[in-house]
């Protein structure tokens, strides 16, 4: 049976059976993978049988997590929810969704959510994932998508720029199609994929935007502008190169710790392939400068001619499985189906259409992810909230804040197919479906609609999401037909909520997908063959020009004090994925990295009293973080690397804070000032 791999958003192809109860996965000739798969995607058959799955639902009773029946844990998520709406009012329930839903499951949680709950107070974790890219792609061509162009472009470029972005652990079979051209790539550490550039720039983790704004300045003063294109396809130049003129690279060596030397050859390498592409990550947005950062890229490509253009582009780099999808049909706090904004009278009459109820019944926009976390409990904030697909309590920044904000909750509920650091503080936990259990589709990182097919049926009691969703909204009164159950009856509602929208499914369908053809969004009608490639006929704003941001580089949100001399940035690493809770029960990958750890600097350990394998503590203004010690002659002397895949005191995301970007509302990951020093002496004291 085809379907795709339950990981990251390259969504790679392919091929289950099953042998004597087991089930087996191989690689298919995708385009995205042709015929490979990462470690993850190897070892993924290993999470349909952890042990620990979760079978049965559970209600907290006398602190404990007790087994039930459905209907006893939908009677007590309903009771709960139907109590404290009562109380307080609609808004008094929160949603907290997942990039790893089906774009089934992410458009019936925003539906349910805005009718059977009437809630503005609905986010995912996307918003730490790509919100910034989303943001500054929509305010420079009109349009989000990760890559608005097929992955095997990548195959027929000279040069690629990847600015934050670490493919060769984050989505190694990527790399195949990186292979012929020669990279730069910008990170702070010297990566896997950096070790396989033609030029690595390290700039201190925060200064991205200076870094960006050099290399714009020295494309105009050293004569690599496309003139042509910048008059006829973009408006805006003029004020970006104002805001440019001051970075020459000399200060920008002078603020980002990247030599002038590398910063002329990067543009020259870029200005001068034939082939070229600027491609970001989550290292270039997860700050509260973000959409700027990724602006500034964006900036660097229009000057050099590269978006809309066959063999050229830009594009970022989509993390989580249905990161594209996810964001697409209803789960951000500000959206409805079809990309559509909801602050959009025609947007709000038209999905209120396909609802069947009156526009002014849909709620405005809410809060984002980071600030509906923080306002839990509070007294304007949500004092229930229901987890669909998503471990905050690991990957939320402020980690310790958002545990104290889950524990005031009257409610929390729980849907996962494993037990997670969040299920554990729930008050009821559904077990839910995953991958090879279920039908559906996804939208991988080139916007392409894929299906997800059913091996086998769900172990135990676990049920689908949408079954989940439609046994609690029949129990708050709502018509049992406006919640199905069946995928292909809630996609095809779907299709008809996105149509006319920016992201339109509606000419995509279940038998096109069935039948081999390969569909990328927008596709408007069943007539349509899709649009693997955006803007080359001209840009989706009005009049089909793109927009160059005028941006100002600003430090990160907090600078390094004598108390906290050094930067902590965050990230992945191979053998995990996300918050850790599928990839830390399989074995093979939980043997590949077992605990935090900590990448430092020899100088760096030696000033502070380190060796290479101890446990150190590092500490923020937030809190502190015990890893295992990595002694990195590569790293800078001034910055510290946690992977932020681990529980307990392994957190990384203990020590980042909430700072966020104010268009965004990314949070900051990327940059937090820390000390670190040996964890005996500390325990000693």
């Amino acid at each position: 049976m085809d379907t795709h791999c339950p990981y990251c958003a390259l969504q790679c192809g392919t091929r289950l059976a099953q042998e004597r109860g087991a089930v087996l996965v191989q690689p298919t000739d995708f385009p995205v993978n042709r015929g490979g798969l990462c470690q993850k995607g190897w070892t993924a058959p290993s999470l349909l049988e952890v042990p620990d799955r979760l079978r049965r639902p559970l209600v907290r009773r006398g602190g404990e997590l007790v087994p039930v029946s459905w209907e006893a844990a939908l009677d007590t998520v309903a009771s709960g929810l139907d109590r404290v709406r009562r109380e307080r009012g609609p808004d008094s329930v929160g949603v907290f969704g997942g990039g790893g839903l089906t774009n089934e499951k992410a458009y019936l949680l925003g539906k349910f959510a805005r009718l059977a709950l009437g809630t503005s107070q609905i986010d995912y974790n996307g918003r730490f994932c790509m919100s910034s890219a989303a943001a500054a792609g929509t305010a420079a061509f009109g349009l989000d998508r990760g890559l608005p162009f097929p992955v095997t472009d990548l195959g027929g470029a000279d040069v690629v720029l990847l600015a934050g972005a670490n493919p060769a652990e984050t989505m190694p079979p990527l790399m195949q199609h990186l292979r012929s051209p020669d990279l730069i790539v910008v990170d702070p550490r010297r990566t896997a994929t950096a070790e396989r550039a033609a030029l690595h720039l390290q700039p201190l983790p925060g200064t991205d935007l200076a870094l960006a704004l050099g290399l714009l300045h020295i494309a105009v003063v050293d004569g690599h502008v496309d003139g042509d294109f910048v008059r006829e396809r973009t408006d805006g130049f003029d004020a970006a190169w104002r805001r440019a003129m001051s970075w020459w690279p000399e200060r920008v060596e002078r603020v980002t710790g990247v030599p002038a030397t590398d910063q002329r050859e990067a543009v020259r390498m870029l200005a001068g392939a034939g082939s070229a592409y600027v491609l970001t990550g989550r290292g270039a947005e997860q700050h509260s400068t973000g959409v700027d950062v990724v602006s500034g890229f964006i900036n660097l490509a229009l000057a050099l001619g590269l978006p809309g253009r066959r063999g050229r582009g830009y594009g970022c780099l989509t993390g989580q499985g249905n990161g594209q999808g996810g964001r697409e049909h209803g789960q951000k706090a500000d959206q409805l189906p079809g990309y559509r904004m909801i602050t959009d009278q025609s947007a709000r009459e038209h999905v209120a259409g396909i609802w069947g109820v009156p526009p002014e019944v849909l709620p405005g926009p809410g809060r984002s992810a980071y600030e509906l976390l923080d306002a839990l409990g509070t007294d304007d904030g949500p004092s229930a909230l229901l987890v669909f697909g998503s471990n905050p309590v690991v990957s939320a920044p402020r980690a310790e804040h958002v545990v104290d904000r889950l524990r005031s909750l009257n409610l929390l509920v729980v849907a996962d197919f494993v037990p997670s650091e969040t299920s554990e503080l729930a008050d009821v936990v559904l077990p839910v479906t995953q991958w090879a259990e279920e039908e559906g589709t996804m939208t991988n990182l080139e916007g392409r609609v894929l299906r997800r097919r059913r091996l086998r049926p769900a172990p135990g009691h676990a049920r689908s999401d949408l079954e989940v969703l439609h046994g609690i909204a029949t129990r708050l009164g709502e018509p049992g037909h406006r919640y199905p159950t069946r995928p292909r009856e809630v996609f095809d509602e779907l299709r008809r909520a996105s149509a006319g929208g920016k992201a339109d499914y509606a000419g995509i369908s279940y038998e096109r997908l069935d039948a081999g053809e390969a569909l990328h969004w927008p596709c408007p009608d069943v007539r349509h063959p899709g649009t693997p490639r955006l803007f080359l006929d001209g840009f989706a704003h009005p009049g089909g020009r793109a927009q160059f941001a005028a941006v100002e580089h600003r430090d990160a949100g907090e600078q390094p004090t004598e108390l906290f001399p050094l930067t902590a940035t965050t990230g992945r690493v191979l053998a995990h994925y996300q918050s850790g809770a599928q990839t830390r029960r399989v074995a093979e990958l939980n043997d590949a990295s077992p605990a935090a750890f900590v990448e430092v600097h020899p100088d760096t350990a030696s000033r502070a009293g380190l060796a290479h394998g101890v446990l150190a503590r590092v500490t923020s203004a937030r809190g502190s973080a015990i890893a295992e010690v990595r002694v990195v002659p590569t790293m800078r002397t001034d910055t510290v690397f946690l992977p932020f895949h681990f529980p307990g005191d392994g957190r990384a995301n203990l020590l980042t804070g909430d700072a966020l970007d104010p268009r965004s509302k990314m949070p900051e990951f990327k940059a937090s000032a820390v000390r670190i020093e040996p964890h005996r002496d500390v325990v000693s004291e």
